[in-house]
């Protein structure tokens, strides 16, 4: 099975790091998490229901809904936080790019190990800027919530199609397809990884003009 592969290219400040890929990733964990399954018997559960929180950016305008779950919220925090500081250990101008991968895993016949199969890949690759003033700061930051406004709307689109996701297991399989560690959530199974890939290619003016004629011609 190929895993479906969704890119997003962006140019941010170094602040605004963690609140581009959080607001990403959070909107996809949204559409992608179930409240617990409680089974009373085999084919036979209910599932338990998931809040909603709204998260308003610092430094970007605007807000994104996330799933109300602090561990959740907590363990994709710390994913991000770590990319920032490879990011920033970097010497300037830097890039990289963050992925989160939805998976289910296959059970093996010992002595294997149960493999791991990707169904949907969402990377998100960051050109890291240093604006030197506040005007540009300015259309950096409304440049960018107007973007990720558009993402987040495409987001909703793809997921509104009716495309593979893995079935409903019974409860001996559960784990097989969803992250289970959580007390009050249940998202399909996922992993976060990321890697640095040295210098961008294109100049912090070269950006900045593409920002400025981006918003002009809105």
């Amino acid at each position: 099975m190929n895993a479906r592969a969704h890119v997003f290219e962006l140019s941010v400040e170094e602040r605004q790091i963690e609140e581009v890929v959080g607001s990403l990733f959070h909107t996809l964990l949204l559409h992608r998490t179930l409240g617990k399954f409680h089974y009373k018997q085999e084919g036979s559960y209910s599932v338990g229901t998931v809040g909603l929180v709204d998260e308003d950016c610092d430094f970007i305008d605007f807000t994104y809904m996330r799933v109300a779950s602090d561990a959740l919220n907590l363990q994709v925090k710390k994913e991000i936080g770590v990319f920032k500081d490879t990011l920033r250990n970097m010497l300037a101008p830097h890039s990289g790019q963050i992925s989160l991968e939805f998976y289910e895993r296959k059970r093996a016949r010992w002595p294997f190990q149960a493999e791991c199969i990707p169904w949907e890949v969402w990377t998100v690759k960051l050109d890291v800027l240093t604006l030197l003033n506040e005007h540009d700061r300015q259309i950096c930051r409304d440049r960018l919530g107007e973007i990720l406004t558009e993402k987040v709307m495409y987001i909703a689109d793809i997921m509104n199609r009716h495309e593979y996701v893995p079935k409903t297991p019974n409860q001996i399989e559960l784990d097989l397809i969803f992250d289970t560690n959580f007390s009050d959530v249940q998202p399909y199974l996922y992993k976060i990884s990321h890697q640095s890939t040295g210098p961008s290619s294109s100049s912090v003016g070269t950006t900045m003009r593409k920002f400025i004629k981006d918003t002009l011609a809105l």
